[in-house]
């Protein structure tokens, strides 16, 4: 298999769900190159600034294949889609039913899954679809009703 380029969008303090992510990935064998702007980027302890973090974002975003959102209110879903990215949702461990989807994300995201389903990550990474999922990883409602349409 070859390695996917992947990007985890994340606030902050969800970092230990990033590092996380990323070890579940490995531990089920599949070959990541994950260029997010986490903690295993600051050797010497010292946070870069604003700009530089803008900057690596940008970048690192442009680099990725997929772009996954751990899903909250501060990611940069806009910026992936303008570059074309497939744009991957998990909700973070503990959310619950009541976690509401960040506009963009509803805009531009593929079906959401939960954070129990990290299984089926690799195969969304290359390109599988699966339905939308609740927090819990129960299979959701679909996010937008569709219509049939006669031509």
């Amino acid at each position: 298999m070859s390695a996917s380029n992947i990007f985890i969008s994340h606030y902050g303090q969800d970092d230990e769900h990033v590092q996380s992510l990323k070890q579940r990935l490995k531990d089920a064998g599949n070959d990541v190159r994950n260029f997010s702007v986490d903690s295993t980027n600051h050797k010497d302890g010292r946070k870069p600034s604003t700009p530089v973090i803008q900057r690596l974002l940008r970048m690192r975003i442009k680099w990725s294949s997929t772009f996954i959102c751990l899903i909250g209110p501060d990611t940069q879903i806009r910026l992936a889609h303008l570059l074309g990215k497939r744009i991957v949702g998990i909700y973070t461990h503990g959310s619950n039913n009541s976690v509401e989807l960040p506009e963009a994300y509803k805009k531009y995201g593929s079906p959401p899954i939960g954070w129990n389903s990290l299984d089926k990550l690799g195969e969304i990474i290359t390109g599988k679809n699966f339905p939308a999922e609740n927090p819990d990883s129960s299979v959701a409602n679909p996010m937008y009703p569709r219509t049939a349409v006669k031509c």
